[in-house]
């Protein structure tokens, strides 16, 4: 496997969103909302995200190329929430999108950070799979019965503490928070 580092978000990755939130691959994997989508909305939701102080955007890299998108973002108590796009579909079931999640994890326990979440949709076995080998169990379902688009997840958990990262790291962090 090539090497996998994160980056920082940077204004010239609006391209790749452009792209991705067009993708309807990758629409029916995620939000499941098929809804065209303006250049101007790209923009504004690109910036939000970009903007956003309560959140951590990493652009994950293999080999230079930018192939995805993680992020860790700060929720109730002691919770943040990761989510994670392969936005390049050259790169699924490659283990990158499984490394990408090692590294987050691994910044949020030098962040101290205890416990993250996040949600998937139950029928994304891809994605159900990399988050298990990266340490994540199945917790709950949840439904939202008003969001037609994603009207139900699961919930998948991680308590940082019981994450044991390998002395054999061949993967790294570039350009930290």
């Amino acid at each position: 496997m090539n090497k996998v580092s994160l980056r920082k978000l940077k204004k010239l990755d609006k391209q790749y969103f452009a792209k991705w939130w067009r993708d309807k691959d990758l629409i029916a994997l995620t939000s499941g909302n098929f809804e065209p989508i303006s250049d101007k909305q790209v923009e504004k939701y690109f910036f939000n995200i970009l903007n956003d102080k309560k959140a951590f955007h990493f652009m994950i890299i293999v080999n230079d190329e930018v192939i995805g998108h993680i992020s860790l973002s700060k929720k109730r108590g002691l919770w943040y929430e990761t989510q994670v796009i392969i936005g390049e579909k050259a790169f699924w079931s490659k283990g990158y999108g499984t490394e990408a999640i090692k590294l987050i994890i691994n910044k949020a326990r030098r962040l101290n950070i205890p416990k993250i979440y996040l949600e998937v949709r139950p029928d994304n076995i891809r994605a159900i799979k990399a988050y298990t080998k990266s340490g994540f169990f199945l917790k709950v379902k949840k439904y939202y019965p008003k969001n037609k688009n994603l009207p139900e997840t699961t919930r998948m958990e991680l308590p940082i503490n019981h994450y044991i990262t390998g002395n054999k790291s061949k993967f790294k962090i570039v350009k930290t928070f």
